[in-house]
């Protein structure tokens, strides 16, 4: 089955949908942070009290001091504010509100009039930073060893409470919500069809998004699949093997900042609020262990690269809003969850779950793309810009020409 024929028909697309949001204004968007902020961040950084060093020669007991130091030292001294600022400032961008809260987002139009329209989700500790290396190649492949059959009209919204979207004040904004939320963007910019990508809670909304079943969500791709069986295998393959032992590794090790999230959001959020060193070792962290890096992020990521997600918190006070996330998916596990629409799944080496792709059979009756990276973790876009392009070339293939129709309002 070809995606091009699985595409909804768009008479009545859009029935059930709330009609009324189309005349919601959407408002362009500039980001300026006051120089006051960035005085006040260095010098918070000059007057860090520090902890003693870990009493261990590795990074069991979490960010080591040594590192962070290192990377404190060049945000405090070399790094650019103004220069990440400017990138992002250097593609249109605005805010819409949805269900009372604002949000943000960028909206890149390809130049080829048929490209398919793409949105794409951040997780946590990332934000839309991870896909500024792939916003080109993907909008304009013809410069970038790619076809003009290869484009897309990119979307990337901040989830709420991340970045520049609005802080949610009342509990309620989950999964499932966000997901409805995202339709509603693509709705409101105009899209018949379109496709969806996400990791960590990017594949988290991307998977609730296709769960519901979107009017003119044709299909999604995953690098994070949520396919864990009910019940292991009795006699696992070696590929099960991995996998059933990186679930646990995560459920006694990898997961105490998660359960820290889900419960106390509010009390770490002290802490990511007032001290940057303490947010930067919050994200920090997760690099050194998400990322394909053997526990050394730097060699995939520039401190530049680091620090500029890093910022994405620390400009917007969002360490709290971010955690609530967790509280608000609190039932949330790698448990699979059934889909009934075109699926796409690339599992990259160094993520914290690669399962086999007999579990994702079991779970996406649609499963129509399947492929393991060569290298590449967690924050895939990020780690892997080219690897990334490529396998959004390849599993979006088959959508035709079909899938780009849209009907733009001027200035959107």
């Amino acid at each position: 089955m070809t995606l091009a024929a699985s595409l909804l028909p768009a008479t009545d697309l859009f029935a059930a949908a709330d009609r009324t949001a189309a005349s919601d204004a959407i408002v362009p968007f500039r980001i300026q942070i006051p120089e006051s902020i960035l005085t006040d961040l260095r010098q918070r950084l000059a007057n860090t009290r520090w902890p003693e060093r870990e009493t261990v020669s590795d990074d069991t007991q979490g960010a080591q001091l040594a590192k962070v130091q290192t990377l404190v030292e060049y945000w405090r001294t070399k790094y650019d504010w103004r220069r990440l600022e400017s990138r992002i400032n250097g593609y249109p961008q605005f805010k819409t509100t949805i269900d009372g809260l604002g949000i943000h987002y960028l909206h890149i139009r390809s130049r080829h009039a048929e490209a398919t329209p793409l949105i794409m989700t951040h997780g946590w500790p990332g934000s839309l930073v991870e896909f500024l290396d792939v916003i080109e190649p993907l909008v304009n492949p013809t410069a970038h060893g790619g076809k003009a059959s290869d484009a897309f009209h990119v979307v990337l919204p901040s989830l709420p409470g991340y970045g520049f979207s609005d802080k949610p004040t009342a509990k309620g904004w989950d999964r499932r919500h966000i997901a409805k939320a995202w339709g509603t963007l693509m709705y409101r910019l105009g899209y018949e069809h379109y496709v969806a990508q996400g990791g960590d809670w990017g594949s988290v909304v991307t998977t609730e998004m296709a769960r519901q079943q979107l009017p003119g969500l044709a299909a999604v791709h995953v690098n994070l699949p949520f396919v864990v069986p009910a019940k292991f295998p009795d006699q696992p393959t070696a590929e099960e093997k991995l996998a059933i032992a990186q679930v646990n590794k995560f459920a006694t090790d990898g997961s105490s900042y998660h359960y820290l999230q889900v419960t106390r959001p509010q009390t770490i959020g002290y802490s990511l609020a007032d001290s940057p060193v303490g947010q930067a070792a919050w994200i920090y962290e997760k690099l050194s262990a998400w990322t394909d890096s053997k526990g050394n992020p730097e060699s995939v990521l520039s401190y530049d690269q680091m620090l500029d997600d890093i910022m994405m918190y620390w400009v917007t006070n969002s360490g709290a809003a971010s955690a609530r996330m967790y509280a608000e998916n609190f039932d949330l596990s790698f448990a699979a969850v059934p889909l009934d629409i075109p699926v796409a799944v690339t599992v990259f080496p160094g993520e914290i779950f690669t399962p086999p792709r007999a579990w994702a059979e079991q779970t996406y009756r649609k499963l129509y793309y399947w492929n393991r990276a060569p290298k590449g973790g967690h924050f895939a876009a990020f780690e892997q810009p080219t690897i990334f392009v490529a396998e959004m070339r390849k599993a979006f293939a088959t959508m035709g020409r079909a899938s780009g129709k849209v009907v733009l309002a001027a200035g959107q």
